[in-house]
């Protein structure tokens, strides 16, 4: 699948996107943030700030410098990845608005014995929302009515949430234009994960505002798409498994041998995340236990 990476963050800037709904990027740009995390600012007089983004002084006193004296009322969170929600705290110390939206931060599955979850530095632990929502909720905050949407998989608590009414749909890190979603267990799931997107393809919205990157326009076509990417790399994983045993680097060095080896160990969190569900459907099995260190082979 092809991926749209044209994006200009205007740092410091707000870029109005639709009638009182902008983007504002924090400066945190990385292989997995892209040029920044996306902060979304919605309403006129009275506001919701989405994604707050990393505990960046700079990019709150960004937000709050262009909020051109309103007042922010809610400060609404997808996930509780430390590049979304930690500075959810730092902007209501100097606003008052409460912080809502997803759950605080969990694994999605409990941890097995002696297992350490690889992303674990990731998560924001101090999370704590003042009102948390599922899946279905509808919901008021500054006047703007939202709709959340619960879409785990990259990560256990995420959210999306939607505009009803505007043909818009706040994506977090569940669906990006700029790369597909990292999932990597015990953080997320796989399983849940295509659960996800099975869930919003039978929705009707078409333009969905992101995490990181640019908007993502035609989305019902784009997210299909990530589900047969996703189900591809599920067929090759099974292929490699198909002549012999292999582990996971093995299995990298192979189907991500045009991928820049910095990269390598999150991809073998994705293989991870794709043979843990194969093994929860009896397609694979792992020796001696289910772990990233574990050798894979098909089940007779």
């Amino acid at each position: 699948m092809k991926h749209d990476r044209s994006f200009d963050p205007r740092y410091g800037e707000r870029v109005e996107l639709l009638p009182g709904l902008c983007r504002v990027t924090a400066r945190n740009p990385g292989p997995f943030t892209f040029h920044g995390t996306n902060s979304y600012i919605l309403g006129q007089k009275h506001l919701v700030v989405v994604d707050p983004g990393p505990a960046d002084e700079e990019h709150v006193n960004t937000l709050l410098s262009l909020t051109d004296g309103a007042q922010i009322e809610a400060i609404l969170v997808t996930h509780t990845h430390v590049d979304h929600s930690p500075a959810a705290r730092m902007l209501q110390e100097r606003s008052g608005a409460k912080i809502i939206g997803c759950a605080p931060h969990r694994a999605a599955r409990p941890l097995m014995e002696g297992e350490v979850n690889p992303l674990d530095a990731s998560g924001d632990k101090d999370y704590a929302p003042d009102q948390e929502y599922q899946d279905g909720d509808v919901f008021e905050a500054a006047a703007i009515k939202f709709e959340a949407i619960a879409t785990p998989g990259h990560t256990a608590n995420h959210m999306c949430f939607v505009l009803p009414g505007e043909d818009v749909l706040i994506s977090g890190d569940h669906v990006m234009a700029w790369s597909t979603s990292i999932v990597a267990a015990p953080d997320g799931s796989m399983r849940d994960y295509m659960a996800s997107i099975e869930k919003l393809l039978a929705r009707s919205e078409t333009t969905y505002l992101p995490g990181h990157g640019g908007i993502v326009s035609d989305a019902p076509i784009y997210v299909e798409q990530l589900k047969q990417h996703r189900l591809s790399r599920e067929a090759s994983i099974l292929n490699e498994l198909g002549t012999q045993p292999r582990s996971i680097p093995e299995i990298v060095a192979k189907l991500y041998a045009d991928v820049d080896p910095k990269l390598h160990g999150a991809a073998g969190l994705s293989v991870f995340a794709h043979l843990e569900d194969l093994t929860e459907r009896g397609r694979t099995t792992a020796d001696p236990s289910l772990a990233l260190d574990a050798t894979f082979r098909l089940k007779p």
